[in-house]
This record gives C-alpha cells, sequence and structure tokens, in this order.
C-alpha cells in the first residue's frame, strides 16, 4: 500500500499526541477478541465482519471446543458449522470461507498461518483487515493498521482522514503515524472509541482528547 505522500505537519504531530495521550490511558492495549492462538484469531476475526466482538466473544468459547484445530475446520459439516455461528450474522458466508480457509491453509502451508500480508489475503475469507488484525496481534509484525467501525470514526472526528473507504483511510493513518506503533494505534483508538468516542453519543465532557480535538477546540 503506498503511503509515499508526504503528511500534514499539523495532523501528523496530532496523532502523536493521540498516541502519547492514550497510551498513559490504556498502557496494555489488548486485542478485544478472545483467543489462544494466531488461527483462532483469524476465525474470530472473521466472525467480527458486521458483527460486535462481545458477541463473538460470547460464540467462540463453544466453537473452538466443537471444532479445535485447523484440521477441525477444515473438515467440518457446512451446516453444523452455520449453526454454531449463526448468531454471528453472515453465517453462511463466513462458515464457507473459514472451511475454505481452514483447507487452503492445510493444502498450500501444510496447516501453518503464514506470516506475510500478501500469502495471507490469498487465503479464502482473508482481507487486508483480518490480516493486518493476524499480523499484529498474532505475531507482532506491523504491516498495517486496522480499520474498523471505532477506527474510521476516530479518524475522521480526530480529522486524520476524511475519507469513508477503510483502505483510504489506512493510507491516510500510515503516513502520520509512525510504523512502530502501528498495531497499538488501533487497539488505542478501539478502546477509546468504546469508552468514550460512542458512534451516538460521545462523552466529550470527560474525553482525554478533548483538547486536542478538532471538534471541541
Amino acid at each position: 500500500m503506498k503511503t509515499s505522500e508526504k503528511a500534514d505537519p499539523q495532523i501528523k504531530k496530532r496523532a502523536k499526541e493521540i498516541i502519547e495521550i492514550l497510551s498513559a490511558k490504556y498502557p496494555d492495549p489488548q486485542c478485544a477478541l478472545t483467543h489462544l492462538d494466531p488461527w483462532q484469531l483469524m476465525v474470530a476475526t472473521i466472525l467480527s465482519a458486521q458483527c460486535t466482538d462481545k458477541r463473538v466473544n460470547m460464540v467462540t468459547p463453544g466453537l473452538f471446543k466443537e471444532f479445535n484445530g485447523i484440521k477441525a475446520f477444515a473438515d467440518a459439516d457446512q451446516e453444523a458449522l452455520e449453526k454454531a455461528i449463526h448468531s454471528t450474522g453472515f453465517y453462511h458466508n463466513k462458515a464457507r470461507n473459514i472451511i475454505a480457509c481452514a483447507r487452503a491453509l492445510l493444502e498450500r502451508h501444510a496447516g501453518v498461518i503464514p506470516q506475510t500480508l500478501a500469502a495471507l489475503t490469498e487465503l479464502p475469507g482473508v482481507g487486508r483487515k483480518t490480516a493486518s488484525v493476524v499480523l499484529g496481534t498474532g505475531f507482532g509484525k506491523a504491516e498495517g493498521i486496522v480499520v474498523d467501525t471505532h477506527v474510521t470514526r476516530l479518524a475522521q472526528r480526530m480529522g486524520l482522514s476524511l475519507h469513508t473507504d477503510a483502505e483510504k483511510i489506512e493510507q491516510d493513518l500510515m503516513k502520520v503515524v509512525a510504523k512502530k506503533h502501528w498495531i497499538n494505534f488501533s487497539h488505542f483508538l478501539i478502546m477509546h472509541g468504546r469508552e468514550r468516542c460512542a458512534a451516538r453519543r460521545a462523552d466529550c465532557g470527560n474525553c482525554e482528547l478533548q483538547i486536542i480535538c478538532p471538534k471541541r477546540i
């Protein structure tokens, strides 16, 4: 993804200030999706599309007990898997993609999850966002910035991007956020979005970012 265009110094400064403030507030940011290994993280991330992390975390304990490991998912009956993930929505496509992804991992990578963005995004059901989550949270590799609904909302409200398309927002963020912060930056915005800057009712009065927020200045 191209990020060669020069960043606005003021926006870059604001991004740095956001990191300083939120890193103090969240000294140990963690992915909200409960998982034990990169495969479980990948499945949980696929399930999180058009679904809350809270709902996914309610589904995955039983799911991973019923289907234990990549091979179990590769051999899964689609209807049985659909039933297990039904409450996450779009269960037909999600079940089909998860089974196909598991089979592709066994066939192409001997059941080992690859650690490059290119290889991950070639897997069924794995887009750039899912690949970045797996690389960042699962392997500690910063290949991009995860852009979900919270990151989209905060990036726009904090004046870091004017775009609505996730990939364009990511491009904007990668220009103003130092690569060493890419993984945590998403966690910061997601956590802050849940606690303070909700979509319908932002808690601006208690917001730690109000002193630098364009909406409040």
